[in-house]
């Protein structure tokens, strides 16, 4: 009977895939500009106006952020953010007050702001995606506060416990918690990496690690003592060895974090549409590279220009496969949302971007 109903109701053609790349046409001269203006107000208001330098800083990148010809946007505002960075500095200041007066107290604040750290990260990451918008249709974020409890408490503390075995079990389910429980308008994004692929990459990077410095350290150590017996000096003998294993260190973590992005974004979707990225260890390498070299002889004024080389490749480096069209994303109604986790998320320098 079915065989008959699809003779007479051919089924429906797969929409058709089309490759939309991200671009950012930001560039360095520009943002130096906004950047060197942020520097100096922060400055001379006593940190008040890094609100603003932050959303301005991010209404820059956001504009220069195109997929598919339109542009993102960033909406947080200034005052909300201040509140939250001046709760920030309230926390930060009663923890080294605490300290000051006793180690007992030191450590009871340290507890207590490890208690609230799920409840900030989770009040930050409402507010990043609820002030961020593609065609003027929000992102937002549905995790429960349940979920980051444990995801960004329970499990870590469980990590420490067994040495650290269990981290890429932790690290895929942050990743799973940030990356389903996010949308775009009424569409959400889904993540489909095993654990094992990230017990994986971390198994490659420990081998690398423990297996190449191993092997450099004893080629070094045999080249130095060349040198010494050719009489270069008994120092050079201990040098060659760092010499060998720091470049070695560094590229097999930029071969890292080329694995762990490329991983997820690659078992990342938005609905029907699927994420590629291409990201390489060379790439970063000359980066990196580059990067530091531009702010050692610059003395750090070329930071600004560092920073948007750096989102540069890495936007270029991710493709959406869009199935169908993404103008068939619609807006949902939600309400305003608090910025205290995004300030004190702020303070403690940690990135929480998807």
């Amino acid at each position: 009977m079915s065989a008959v109903l699809e003779k007479i109701t051919p089924s429906a053609a797969p929409p058709a895939v089309t490759e939309e790349r991200f671009v950012f046409t930001a560039s360095g001269s520009e943002y130096f500009r906004i950047w060197i203006v942020n520097l100096l107000l922060t400055i001379v208001t006593l940190g008040v106006y890094s609100a603003w330098a932050k959303v301005r800083t991010h209404q820059y990148f956001y504009s220069n952020i195109r997929l598919a010809g339109s542009s993102f946007e960033y909406h947080g505002n200034p005052l909300a953010i201040l509140k939250g960075l001046l709760i920030g500095v309230a926390l930060l200041g009663g923890y080294q007050l605490a300290l000051h007066l006793s180690p007992v107290a030191g450590f009871a604040m340290m507890g207590v702001m490890a208690a609230l750290l799920p409840w900030l990260l989770w009040k930050s990451l409402q507010f990043a995606l609820h002030n961020s918008s593609f065609r003027g249709i929000r992102f937002g974020f549905r995790g429960s506060l349940g979920g980051a409890y444990l995801n960004y408490l329970v499990l870590p503390i469980a990590s420490v416990f067994t040495l650290g075995l269990l981290y890429p079990f932790v690290h895929q389910r942050i990743k799973r918690f940030q990356h389903t429980e996010s949308r775009y308008g009424d569409t959400f994004f889904s993540f489909d990496a095993k654990v094992g692929a990230f017990y994986k990459a971390y198994g490659h990077l420990i081998v690398l690690q423990i297996g190449g410095g191993i092997a450099l350290g004893i080629a070094g150590a045999i080249l130095g003592a060349l040198l010494g017996w050719a009489g270069l000096g008994a120092k050079a003998g201990m040098i060659v060895p760092f010499i060998l294993i720091y470049p070695y260190m560094l590229c097999v973590t930029w071969a890292f974090m080329a694995v762990i992005q490329n991983l997820i974004w690659n078992h990342t979707q938005l609905g029907p549409h699927r994420f590629v990225s291409t990201m390489t260890w060379q790439g970063l390498m000359k980066l990196y590279v580059t990067n530091t070299l531009g702010m050692i002889f610059t003395l750090g004024l070329y930071i600004p220009f560092a920073h948007v080389r750096m989102v540069k490749y890495r936007l270029e480096c991710t493709t959406l496969l869009v199935a169908g069209s993404l103008d068939d994303v619609s807006a949902v109604k939600g309400g305003e949302v608090g910025a205290l986790g995004d300030g004190v998320v702020d303070l403690a320098g940690i990135d929480l971007s998807l």
